[in-house]
């Protein structure tokens, strides 16, 4: 499990930790796990390899000039371009001289840069806000141009350290070196691209940061402990039995998608209540079928509905059909529309809305772009105000509970998902594992895990029904040999 906690508990946790240790301890903490990552990239040249550290005003300036200083004396020729020269770090500065590197001014940045092995970013870190300022934003244009790769202080310039966005120029890392905890930024796109490869050195924060993160990302030891096991006295109705509501005449392939992803879910049978049940039956004939509407299909544990309902009134009526039961319930893309906060908030129920930027901005009232550039707000404004469990699908899928706590981040996944029916494969997924019990925060944190892992198990470029057709392997994988499927 990875966990991430906001910049002021970070801050805090510190100034507890520092006041039991010896002045400048932390620093060198920190300066001593950046400069051991510094030099495994530089291997097998560091001697004599050329160094650059960009350098700000803050600490995060000082941990890179005291890495710098012990590279130095390991006999890299390491330079530091300071922004404020007034105001850089005083013991930095004074170490990397000592120890043979020298200093100077934004204006030899292209000397300094030519050649470069690699060059360090402590140019703001977890203290900035907003994008870098114009002078910064051009020294990191130059980097940028120059191809050298970037080591970040504990995390991009740029990148805000609580959310992940990135709201104009920010340094764009090969590898981020973070410290004590991983910072949200780092694990949610935007920020997440911008980091790189993240890094975690322990300096001691443990015991004085909360039980509970801000943010948090499942292991697949995690994962696979979330996943069902049928016991020897389980017979199909035990094991849990999931509804699925989807398709129309229009999208029959959205049916047969979502009966896939749930018949792979654990769960003991799969209800489908719609109009193509004759695409489900030809596809999946262990599906128990029913043309009426859903609460005449027989009794289930869980609902999906929405997956390519269409918008015609017949799908309105299944939607509102569903939304009068009294069982969890996953909607999904057509069942997603028009939905009232108050009605979905009076459910005795549970209730687990699967949006991607889109349709999450529709429910919000606002547009994708702002939803796509402030993620972790949306995942928390979607589950408070509609009273749910939300799970926002994208670059980085975020799921968030209606009582506010760690939102989690999936780790697993791929770009190639991005293919039309991904979504209704999940969807059938994530239902059938709330069907066998699991709580809307377990099952959607399961079923993006396992979904993402078939969807990088499956042959390029994948399709939703082969994402579906990997969805044993993947949870072969997780059950088996569980660390193993870690992203």
């Amino acid at each position: 499990m990875r966990t991430a906690h906001p910049v002021e508990t970070v801050r805090a946790a510190e100034r507890a930790l520092m006041a039991t240790l010896p002045e400048g301890t932390l620093m060198a903490r920190a300066a001593a796990g950046l400069a051991a990552v510094a030099a495994g990239l530089l291997r097998p040249r560091l001697y004599g390899a050329r160094v650059v550290l960009l350098t700000g005003s803050g600490d995060n300036g000082g941990d890179a000039l005291y890495a710098g200083a012990r590279l130095a004396r390991r006999g890299a020729a390491v330079t530091a371009l300071r922004l404020r020269p007034e105001r850089a770090h005083a013991g930095g500065v004074a170490a990397l001289r000592a120890a043979g590197g020298r200093t100077a001014d934004v204006d030899e940045a292209e000397r300094a840069l030519t050649g470069a092995a690699l060059v360090v970013d402590g140019i703001t870190g977890i203290g900035g806000h907003g994008g870098l300022r114009e002078d910064a934003a051009r020294l990191v244009a130059r980097v940028a141009a120059a191809g050298t790769p970037v080591l970040a202080v504990d995390l991009p310039s740029g990148v805000d350290a609580d959310t992940g966005e990135v709201r104009g120029d920010a340094v764009r890392a090969t590898v981020t070196v973070t410290f004590g905890t991983y910072k949200p930024g780092l694990l949610i796109d935007p920020g997440r691209e911008y980091a790189g490869e993240v890094r975690l050195v322990d300096i001691g924060l443990g015991p004085h940061l909360p039980p509970e993160p801000a943010v948090e990302a499942l292991g697949g030891a995690e994962a696979a402990a979330l996943l069902p096991r049928p016991s020897a006295e389980s017979d199909k109705y035990r094991r849990g039995v999931v509804g699925v509501v989807a398709g129309s005449a229009h999208y029959p392939g959205a049916a047969v998608l979502a009966v896939g992803g749930a018949l792979r879910g654990g769960a003991g049978a799969v209800r489908y209540s719609g109009p193509a049940a004759d695409a489900v039956i030809a596809r999946y004939p262990e599906t128990l079928v029913s043309g009426g509407a859903p609460s005449e299909a027989g009794r289930v544990q869980a609902w999906v509905v929405g997956p390519g309902l269409g918008q015609d009134p017949d799908a309105a009526r299944r939607v509102d059909d569903v939304l009068e039961s009294d069982v969890p319930i996953l909607i999904d893309a057509d069942g997603l529309r028009g939905l009232d906060p108050e009605r979905l908030r009076a459910r005795t129920a549970p209730t687990l809305l699967t949006p991607h930027a889109g349709e999450a901005a529709a429910l919000l009232g606002t547009d994708r772009g702002r939803v796509e550039a402030a993620r972790l707000a949306s995942v928390r404004e979607l589950a408070a105000r509609y009273g749910v469990t939300a799970l926002l699908k994208g670059s980085t899928t975020l799921i968030a509970g209606p009582g506010g706590g760690a939102v989690r981040v999936n780790p697993t996944g791929t770009p190639w998902l991005a293919t039309a029916g991904s979504g209704d494969v999940l969807s059938g997924l994530t239902g059938a594992l709330l069907a066998t019990g699991l709580s809307p925060l377990d099952a959607a944190s399961a079923g993006a895990y396992v979904h993402g892992l078939a969807g990088s198990l499956a042959p390029e470029p994948p399709m939703a029904s082969t994402v579906a057709e990997a969805l044993p392997d993947a949870w072969a994988r997780l059950t088996d040999a569980p660390g193993e499927a870690d992203a």
